[in-house]
This record gives structure tokens, sequence and C-alpha cells, in this order.
């Protein structure tokens, strides 16, 4: 297969992927929808996986769709960001970057893109700032911050980044001892590691994010950072409820087990917070592409 000849399909994919509307994406590329969809068809045979699914509402992308929107939505980004580049009069920004970002993600999201910022821009020096607390973007002299809840009132920029959902855990050793709950109702019967937003009754969903219920449980540790969370579960301290990305390099070396696997918590969204009111610099643009990018890429590996 020569993927370079798959090149302008990905990219063709990426905006219908995107926009999930074939219409859409057609008119921002300038060609016509029966041309979109067929070359969207030529990508799914060369591949030989089906990427799309037509509905009511639009499009909805497979599982494989999914994986590859991820890569084809970066691959997009670095073309535009290339001729962006070659056009610009702009000096290459240089000086001081300091970003804020949340504890949870400087090993598989933060690091990859600070790594490639510089790459791309060799005359930046980043500052990472990492905490799990809300940080005026002036009083601090952020150029920008990623920050996920409930933003507060502000008059700084909003970017979307993504959504992150909470998971119950306990290490193997206080499953051994205490035996895994069967049942969301068996789970007040076990100690509760609670984290500062925690409160006396959890909001749960199922997998999908919906049928919400509110369950009560017994705090037995109550931490105010998610780090300290962690350590209070990997010491047997009892089941907690933590992001997946928190905890998704644990289930992969059988340092935790997932609890509850049909349930999760409330869904986390992230935002890239920006005091910009016109035209970003280049450099800002760029990190919240590539922070999105491995965000994306993190999320969407499922814990079973």
């Amino acid at each position: 297969m020569n993927n370079v000849k798959l090149a302008p399909l990905l990219l063709i994919f990426a905006e219908v992927a995107g926009k999930r509307s074939y219409t859409a994406a057609a008119k921002k590329l300038g060609i016509s929808k029966s041309a979109a969809s067929q070359q969207i068809k030529r990508l799914e045979e060369a591949i030989g996986q089906q990427l799309l699914i037509r509905n009511t509402r639009g499009v909805v992308l497979t599982a494989v769709g999914e994986a590859l929107l991820i890569r084809s939505e970066l691959l997009s980004e670095q073309l535009n960001m290339a001729f962006t580049e070659i056009n610009s009069k702009k000096e290459q920004p240089c000086g001081h970057f300091k970003v804020s970002v949340p504890p949870f993600s400087e090993k598989e999201i933060v690091m990859p893109a600070i790594k490639q910022l510089c790459l791309e821009f060799p005359q930046l020096i980043p500052e990472v700032v990492v905490t799990e607390k809300w940080h005026d973007l002036i009083e601090h002299k952020l150029d920008a911050a990623i920050f996920g809840g409930d933003i507060k009132d502000c008059d700084y920029r909003a970017l979307s980044i993504g959504k992150v959902s909470e998971i119950f855990c306990a290490s193997p050793r206080y499953i051994a001892q205490h035996s895994s709950p069967k049942q969301i109702e068996n789970l007040s019967a076990h100690q509760f590691i609670a984290t500062a937003w925690h409160r006396k009754k959890l909001e749960i969903f199922d997998n999908q994010g919906t049928n919400k219920k509110l369950i009560a449980v017994k705090h037995c540790v109550k931490v105010n950072t998610l780090t300290t969370g962690l350590e209070a579960v990997l010491h047997d301290m009892g089941i907690a409820l933590l992001p997946e990305f928190l905890v998704r390099t644990h289930f992969i070396d059988h340092g935790l087990l997932r609890v509850l696997p049909d349930i999760k918590g409330r869904e986390w969204h992230f935002y890239f917070l920006h005091q910009y009111k016109g035209e970003k610099p280049l450099h800002i643009s760029r990190f919240y592409q590539l922070y999105r990018h491995y965000f994306l890429k993190a999320s969407t590996s499922t814990i079973d």
C-alpha cells in the first residue's frame, strides 16, 4: 500500500470526521458532498476498515475511525502550520512561554507536547507550572493554562480540549482482603478514598454517560490532590474514584484493578485558557493543537 497516496484522503477524512458531517466538510473543502463521500469510500477500501457510519443525525465514527481521526487531525494541523510558517512574515516565537497544567498529565500529554513545541520553535523557553488549582493568567503571568472542571467567570478565552471520566479502582491486595463489590449498592460497605470534591453521595453513570444515580459512600480517607489519592489506593487503603489518565499505567502493570467496570463517575471537561482576543501567537495555537492531540490520544485508550 502506497501510504503517500492516501494522505489527501486522510485530510478529507479529518474534515468529515471532525465536523461529523459530509455537507459541512464538503463546503469547507470546496468540493461536492458526493466527491467527499467517494474519497472516504476509497480510503475505507484501501485500509479494509469501515471508518464512518451515516445516520439521521449525521456521521458516527467507528472505533477505528476514532483512532484514525486523532492521527489525521495532527497531519492536517501540521500541514496547515507548515504553510502558515512559510507565508508568515512574523519572526519565529522566542523567549519565555509559561503554562500551567494539571498534575496527572505530565508523562503522556504535557512533556510530549512541550518536546514537539521546542523542536518546532527552538528559541522558546517553556516554563511548566503543575497545579490542581485555578491560576489566574494575569496574576501568575501565564501565557496559557490547562484547566479541568467548571471555569470561573472571567474574560479569558476557553478552547475545549476534551473530557475524561473517573473510574473505580482498588489494589489487588485490598480486593483479596475485602473482595470486589459486585453491585454499586455494595460500595457503601467498603472503605472509600475521597478527593476534596467528592461528597457523601457520588454521582455515577453507566459507561455511556447516562442513567445518572446518587450512591452513598463511607469516607475512610479524604485527600486534596489526585496523586495523594492514588498513593492511598496503591497502599491498599480502599476503593477510589479517579481519572482514567491517572490510573492507566497501573492497570497495565496490574498494580491496580478496575472495580465495578460497568460504572463510571462524572466526566470532567478540560479547557485551554488564553487571554488573546484576536489572532493568537503561533506558538500558543501550536501548543493547544499538540496538547489536545496527546490528550485525545491518551483518553481514547480504553481500560477493561
